[in-house]
């Protein structure tokens, strides 16, 4: 009955804000409570102390079962050594400590024992601090509706790439270290956040960005080359200038015949030559030197993006062989009287 008022609810919350979505569509995602809080050091560490309590409880009733057990095997043994009396009294007193039993394992395991009493004060703080993290997470990411995998409501089926848990699970880890950073370091950790989320909603952009990078790299080395291009042109330029400087000034002087004008100026050209050569292979060293950096920094790159590829699919197989486990030990603990 409760989870079909659930979906009843959640039909009607569908169609009422169908007519405000229908110009952006409803965006809607899940979370799983249990998963989350195993995932929380504070819930694992106090969840901790309470099974070592409850291991102590279960210790002292086989105890006591124990020692139910031997009052009647003393009674089996010695029953037709005794007398009436004697027999309703000690039938008696192992009924007493049979009810007394019962009582306590009521008292620490019953529907409101003890150990469900302490396992929901430990729950609710992390739990208030889950339902912040969502209401933060719905606000900023512009969320219509995010349910609990782990409730009462039946999931028959939810893709991935909708599960908020391990967000959720960032915000709050996040905001433990929060509280131990400086208003700056706080700044630099909300802008890294941003950035982080922002690549998160778009798988698209890392690869966006990579590109763009790639472009602006080309585009810095066809300016650096029209550069050395410029140079190697500005050179040359400057030599000729002063080669026909100092012809004109040969002639005027008189002091300088024609072979030894024409020696002078093959001997410049030849230097202009192999200055502009050396100028050129220098260029060449630059731009090779420049193509191999480039060159280090795609691989670089493309080896960064498939380690995180990598990480991220076994980070996802890890999820799921934990979740797949947490189930099996939920099942079994529930299997256990």
């Amino acid at each position: 009955m409760k989870k079909y008022i659930l979906l009843v609810l959640m039909v009607s919350l569908f169609y009422s804000s169908k007519s405000n979505a229908q110009l952006r569509g409803i965006k809607i995602g899940y979370i799983d409570m249990e998963y989350i809080l195993e995932k929380t050091s504070s819930y694992a560490e106090a969840k901790n102390q309470l099974e070592q309590k409850a291991e102590k409880w279960k210790q002292e009733i086989e105890v006591k079962k124990s020692d139910i057990a031997k009052l009647k095997e003393a009674l089996k043994t010695e029953k037709v050594l005794l007398t009436k009396e004697l027999i309703e009294e000690r039938e008696a007193e192992i009924a007493f400590q049979e009810n007394e039993l019962a009582e306590y394992q009521q008292k620490k395991f019953g529907p409101n024992g003890e150990l469900i009493v302490q396992k929901a004060l430990l729950i609710k703080p992390i739990q208030d601090q889950v339902f912040n993290a969502v209401q933060d997470l719905a606000e900023s990411r512009k969320y219509d509706y995010i349910f609990d995998k782990s409730s009462d409501l039946t999931m028959l089926f939810a893709a991935k790439k909708h599960d908020l848990s391990e967000r959720v699970i960032q915000v709050l880890s996040r905001s433990e270290k929060r509280e131990q950073l400086s208003k700056k370091q706080q700044k630099i950790e909300e802008e890294k956040q941003r950035k982080e989320e922002m690549l998160e909603d778009n798988p698209e952009l890392s690869e966006k960005q990579r590109l763009a990078e790639e472009r602006k790299a080309a585009r810095l080395k066809m300016i650096e080359d029209k550069k050395i291009a410029a140079e190697e042109k500005r050179a040359a330029a400057e030599a000729k200038r002063k080669q026909q400087l100092e012809e004109k000034e040969a002639k005027k002087n008189g002091t300088v015949s024609d072979k030894t004008n024409t020696n002078t100026t093959n001997e410049s050209t030849t230097a202009e030559n192999t200055n502009v050569t050396d100028k050129k292979t220098a260029a060449e060293e630059k731009r090779a030197a420049m193509e191999a950096a480039r060159k280090k920094t795609l691989e670089e790159r493309q080896k960064a993006l498939e380690e995180r590829k990598k990480a991220a699919e076994e980070k996802r197989l890890k999820i799921i062989a934990d979740r797949e486990a947490a189930k099996k030990a939920k099942e079994e603990a529930n299997k256990k009287p």
